[in-house]
Formats: C-alpha cells, sequence, structure tokens
C-alpha cells in the first residue's frame, strides 16, 4: 500500500470528488442584475389602453439572497359602461437561465405566460416576449428607461396565427415612489 492511499482510498476519492462538486454548484454566486437596477425598486403609474384608463403600482425586487427577481404588480380600473371597476393583480418571477434570463408569470385571471428576455437600447429596454404557440396569442411587454426615476412601459398582443404582428394593448409610463 503507498503512502497516499493509506489516507483516501480508491471509492472514497470518487465520493470526495462527488461532494466538493456538489458542494460547487450549491455554493455559485447569485447572478448578475446590473442591467436591471433602472427597473428595481418601487412604482407607481398611470395608463391607458383597451382596458381603459388605470392606476397602479408594481415592484421589481430581488428574492432567494438575489436568486431571482420578483415583480409584483396591481392595476386598478375604474367601472365603464360595460363592465365595474376591477383590479389586475400578477406576480412574475425572472430567473437566470443559461447565459440570459427568463420568466414566468401568473395573474388573477388565471394566465401563466412563459416569458423569453431580451435588453435593448444599449440596457435602457427590457423586453419579455412570450413563446410562440399554435392557435394562442403572443405576449410582449417592454420597460423602456426614459430618465433616472421614471420609464415607460408597453403591453403588446399578436393574434393566434400572426406571431410577430404586435400591437399596442397598454402603453403607460411609471414614477419611481
Amino acid at each position: 500500500m503507498s503512502p497516499e492511499s493509506a489516507f483516501v482510498s480508491v471509492p472514497s476519492r470518487s465520493a470526495l470528488l462527488l461532494l466538493i462538486t456538489a458542494l460547487s454548484l450549491c455554493a455559485q454566486t447569485a447572478p448578475n442584475w446590473d442591467r436591471w437596477q433602472f427597473l428595481i425598486g418601487d412604482w407607481a403609474g398611470e395608463g391607458s389602453g383597451e382596458p381603459g384608463q388605470g392606476a397602479g403600482a408594481f415592484s421589481f425586487r430581488l428574492d432567494l439572497d438575489g436568486r431571482v427577481l420578483v415583480r409584483k404588480n396591481r392595476a386598478d380600473y375604474p367601472a365603464a359602461k360595460d363592465k365595474p371597476a376591477y383590479s389586475h393583480q400578477d406576480l412574475m418571477v425572472v430567473y437566470p437561465e443559461g447565459p440570459g434570463a427568463s420568466a414566468v408569470y401568473f395573474d388573477n385571471e388565471g394566465h401563466v405566460i412563459h416569458y423569453g428576455i431580451e435588453f435593448g437600447r444599449d440596457g435602457g429596454e427590457v423586453i419579455f416576449t412570450s413563446m410562440v404557440q399554435a392557435s394562442a396569442p403572443r405576449f410582449r411587454l417592454t420597460y423602456a428607461k426614459l430618465g433616472p426615476h421614471k420609464v415607460g412601459i408597453r403591453f403588446e398582443i399578436a393574434p393566434p396565427g400572426k406571431p410577430d404582428a404586435f400591437a399596442p394593448y397598454i402603453e403607460a409610463t411609471a414614477h419611481r415612489k
């Protein structure tokens, strides 16, 4: 028996290598959220579009020790001639995926949307675009930095069968609280 193998047998070396690999995967650093900094915080805004004039607020906050970015949103719409006042609430979780990021969205109307994410305008724009699904509409949500404390928001919908024919549904601006 050699002096090295007296301390660690061959099966123990394999187990040790597996343990070190598992620990390094668990200890990975949090994702880099630098490109998201212009959105992180609490926001209030007003907008217009198909649902009607509304007011609301949203937040983007890091959660789970900086591993995900969580957006919570609430928009309140007044009664209109055809419908009563209502409140729209949603939650979106942005998470790292490969070299980029993806998001999953849930709302109080029962929608679940999976988004791919791109950055535009020299990093001053974040674009969430839903995946193409046969016979389903496609969605695009864009946040554009308009100033240090102001963002523009555009939500667009493309009809089923025309995945790139986006038309504005809601346009709004928001101010940092």
